[in-house]
């Protein structure tokens, strides 16, 4: 499926698992039941920018790099559902400051840059486990305790398949931004790291 528009791409900012963290969220999808987010898609959302023109790439990197150094440690305590779209989640039982102060940041650089995207979702960050699925089972887990350290600007192809991402960029929440060698050499088309 092509993008709206071809000067457009569909672009997220996301908390990006390291890989003990995201073995430990793949472990937690086994019962249930629906199309399994790939291991290598999962990731907690910061803010969903929607379709974008292709020349924002520099302004949404720029914002990604100037994004507070920060720690940040997200509690994975909690497995729930959103209904309407049929998307089994885990989540914190409560949003940590430091994550609800990032969202914040960036909401409020994007809109000081006029950057348009649609904000009027309450922010409930989440992992999405599972897409199409049946209401999760009760599940009694212990708790991922994530300390989340690569924050990323993500491209999102839909295919027959199911979605693909790309990150364009990647931050280390206490270091600057990074780009892929792929990326300035290929455009928007890097692998993701």
């Amino acid at each position: 499926m092509k993008a709206k528009n071809p000067g457009s791409i569909r672009l997220f900012y996301a908390l990006w698992p390291d890989d003990p963290t995201a073995t430990r969220l793949q472990q937690l999808q086994a019962p249930m039941h629906g199309r399994r987010i790939p291991y290598a898609n999962l990731h907690v959302t910061l803010v969903f920018l929607g379709q974008q023109p292709v020349t924002l790439l520099p302004e949404l990197t720029d914002i990604l790099s100037r994004i507070p150094r920060t720690e940040l440690s997200l509690t994975l305590d909690r497995v729930g559902y959103f209904t309407r779209n049929r998307i089994a989640w885990v989540g914190p039982s409560e949003t940590p400051e430091a994550l609800a102060s990032l969202h914040g940041w960036l909401v409020q650089e994007l809109a000081d840059r006029k950057v348009a995207f649609n904000d009027q979702h309450r922010y409930r960050p989440h992992v999405s486990l599972a897409r199409d699925a049946e209401l999760p089972p009760d599940l009694t887990f212990d708790p991922i305790v994530w300390q989340a350290r690569q924050a990323v600007l993500v491209q999102s192809t839909t295919t027959s398949e199911g979605s693909i991402y790309r990150i364009l960029a990647s931050r280390a929440l206490d270091k600057d931004v990074w780009v892929p060698d792929e990326a300035r050499q290929e455009g928007i088309d890097a692998p993701r790291a």
